[in-house]
């Protein structure tokens, strides 16, 4: 570093970074002597990492530390800026280190942004061991990277930071500073709100209020009138919008309304499109709820055009409210389950034909094949029920739809508990009439 970059101002983000892995905050999970980095580290090995976590959580600090803590030499990267050329760069002064004896690691942060061919690239360096690869991502590796790097690494899962972590590093900031913000209590915790688990962001608001004259002091509404408002973080394309629709959907299941409607007012906070959620709660009021409620499927249908013909953000109350009814209503997932065990059992039993009985006969020919013969017209059975076999004459009878003792399909239950004495005496009833006509 020459002169004039020592005299050149950093931000207060770089200047807190931490020396050593001990001054890392919120990771204790993976940091401590019985955590995975701990018990590497204890035994000075270390093994290639894939480290997921939101961002400023710590990732690039954490794979710098962990460099010195090994003796390795530190070769960041950056996908979005590297390419091929980049790497074959890295891997020579990899390979020369090697033969000197030291080994490397190499940190590609946002590594989920190579493809599937760069990501290849890296297997015969981990192999060999020319380098220690640590790979950030902000993304689920599973989807993000290719099954044979995934295979070489550990993934190890960072935290966001908490309230404890967040206060912390605004303590540091502060003793770095030599001055407290001026801020009131209140407005420090809602200071830590808005970092929202990032803390390189709450560094950055820090700095910005250090500037600030120490009096007056600042309460929750002054600190806003400061610093905009952060967006939550929430990708629509990416894992935060399955995570959250998930949430919501598995709230509304488990009969919890107001986490429901915490989730729901997330994924809108996020700029998550509410026609998306409306389809969704459509889905789980077939779903999950089904014919225990029968209204609830129109309640979500209604939902979903109040929101199309209002619009943002008055008929979001419309989704919201059929959250309300899906979350209190009684739930089932017998039809779901009935179909599921239909569909399998007409893909296992391929094409068989339906009895001749049920079959139109419109021609001479098909009444001269039985087409027809012997139908009962229900209507003209004794209780509107002929207790006839529907199902193929090769196929035992089925029970595909089981309701549950809950909402109106307790009432269902009972039908189906009638006809099925009633088809049991029909069928007695035909046994009897063909045992006589035999004799």
């Amino acid at each position: 570093m020459s002169l004039f970059e020592n005299q050149a101002p950093r931000p207060l983000a770089d200047k807190l970074r931490p020396k050593t892995l001990e001054e890392v905050v919120g990771q204790q999970h993976l940091l401590s002597a019985e955590a995975p980095l701990g018990r590497m580290l204890s035994q000075r090995r270390l093994v290639s990492l894939v480290l997921w976590g939101p961002p400023g959580c710590g990732k690039t600090t954490i794979a710098r530390l962990l460099a010195e803590a090994t003796d390795l030499a530190f070769e960041p990267l950056s996908a979005v800026f590297s390419g091929v050329a980049d790497l074959r760069k890295v891997f020579e002064r990899a390979r020369q280190r090697r033969t000197a004896g030291q080994g490397t690691l190499l940190f590609v942060d946002e590594i989920h942004r190579f493809n599937r061919a760069q990501q290849d690239g890296f297997l015969p360096y981990v192999e060999d061991g020319t380098v220690v690869l640590v790979g950030a991502t902000t993304e689920n590796p599973s989807f993000e990277l290719n099954a044979a790097l995934l295979s070489r690494c550990q993934v190890l899962v960072l935290k966001r930071l908490d309230h404890d972590a967040l206060g912390e590093l605004v303590r540091r900031a502060e003793a770095e500073l030599g001055r407290s913000l001026p801020l009131t209590e209140a407005a420090r915790e809602a200071l830590l709100a808005l970092a929202d688990g990032d803390g390189r962001y709450l560094l950055n608001l820090v700095e910005e209020l250090a500037a600030l004259p120490p009096e007056p002091q600042r309460d929750p509404a002054g600190l806003a009138e400061i610093v905009q408002r952060r967006m939550p973080l929430y990708d629509k394309s990416q894992e935060a919008h399955y995570n959250l629709i998930s949430a919501l959907h598995k709230s509304l299941r488990g009969s919890d309304t107001d986490a429901a409607l915490y989730w729901l007012a997330r994924m809108l906070a996020g700029g998550e499109d509410p026609n998306y959620i409306a389809r969704r709660l459509v889905r789980f009021a077939v779903e999950d709820i089904g014919l225990a409620d029968p209204n609830a499927l129109p309640q979500a249908i209604a939902a979903w055009q109040a929101y199309e013909r209002l619009g943002s953000p008055e008929g979001e109350l419309a989704i919201a409210q059929c959250a309300i009814y899906l979350g209190t209503a009684p739930k089932s997932n017998a039809a779901y389950r009935a179909f599921s065990d239909a569909r399998r059992s007409a893909k296992e039993t391929g094409s068989l034909s339906p009895p001749l009985h049920i079959l139109n006969a419109p021609t001479q020919l098909m009444r001269g094949l039985g087409y027809g013969a012997g139908y009962a017209y229900d209507h003209d059975a004794e209780e509107g029920f002929s207790g006839q076999n529907y199902f193929p004459d090769d196929l035992p009878r089925q029970s595909f739809y089981r309701p549950v003792e809950r909402g109106f399909e307790r009432e269902i239950a009972k039908r189906l508990d009638y006809w099925a004495r009633l088809r049991s005496r029909r069928q007695e009833e035909t046994a009897v009439r063909d045992a006589g006509t035999e004799i």
